[in-house]
């Protein structure tokens, strides 16, 4: 009997998930619609910096504007769909969680949106130009003449900004998990230099092979490293202070009876 009700808890379990994950892919898709609308002045806005000018885009195939509209509105509607993800995992794991644990965990989706903007323009005015001029100088000092397809520029420039953002992401992610208790500030602490390597290793791939851009880059990762730890460590010292006064009121209802 007990088999049976986990299956059927199970089955409840994977149809609340799916229909979670259909809402979202409906957001990214209306997301999608509306920024195809919105992918000219966007389009416009990449393009006429000083960056962008420096050496004349091209379209290699019919495709190429197509493909970058497309591209560019996909972006826009992850932007607006990051919130509304998290909301949807919060909805999910929200009946295994106190209700102060509820309330707590509601308050990142506003700052999971902010920091994935910072994370983008952390990316975009920051490792891509610095990344962009690096090898651009390199091209030229070895003689080549610079024929750049516009598909190639922009794949350049969200292979570089969008990892940066999703790691931006890695504070809040690591208050969630560790507010419905699957990590804690000690493994976080044991996981260092595990994460300090993989960190300083995407740092190494996505700029320059000089120390300074790495350095540049690999130090605002530690440091968002880091504050993952302050904050898990913040929220797990609330949840023990709450379990604590929890056993406590237990005691003495027990010790009244």
């Amino acid at each position: 009997m007990s088999e049976k009700m986990e299956e059927m808890a199970l089955v409840e379990h994977l149809s609340e998930l799916r229909k979670r994950i259909i809402i979202v892919l409906v957001v990214f898709v209306g997301g999608l619609i509306a920024g195809l609308f919105i992918a000219e002045p966007i389009y416009r806005y990449l393009t006429e910096t000083e960056q962008a000018k420096s050496f004349e885009l091209n379209a290699f195939s019919f495709w190429d504007g197509i493909g970058i509209y497309m591209k560019i509105a996909a972006l826009f509607s992850l932007v607006i769909s990051v919130p509304f993800i998290f909301y949807q995992l919060w909805a999910f794991v929200k009946p295994g969680l106190r209700k102060n644990e509820q309330k707590a965990t509601v308050r990142y989706i506003p700052y999971a949106f902010l920091l994935f903007i910072l994370g983008i323009a952390f990316g975009y005015y920051i490792v891509f130009p610095m990344t962009l001029s690096f090898t651009t100088t390199i091209t030229k000092s070895m003689g080549l003449q610079e024929t750049y397809g516009i598909t190639n520029y922009f794949n350049f420039m969200f292979n570089l900004v969008l990892p940066l953002a999703l790691l931006f992401e890695l504070p809040l992610i690591v208050m969630f998990l560790t507010k419905i208790r699957i990590l804690n500030p000690l493994r976080l602490k044991k996981m260092r230099r595990v994460a300090y390597f993989g960190l300083v290793f995407v740092a190494v791939v996505i700029t320059p092979p000089d120390f300074i851009s790495d350095f540049l880059v690999a130090i605002p990762l530690l440091l968002l490293y880091e504050l993952s730890v302050f904050l898990s460590a913040i929220v797990y010292r609330k949840q023990l202070q709450a379990d604590m006064d929890m056993e406590s009121r237990y005691i003495r209802v027990d010790e009244e009876d």
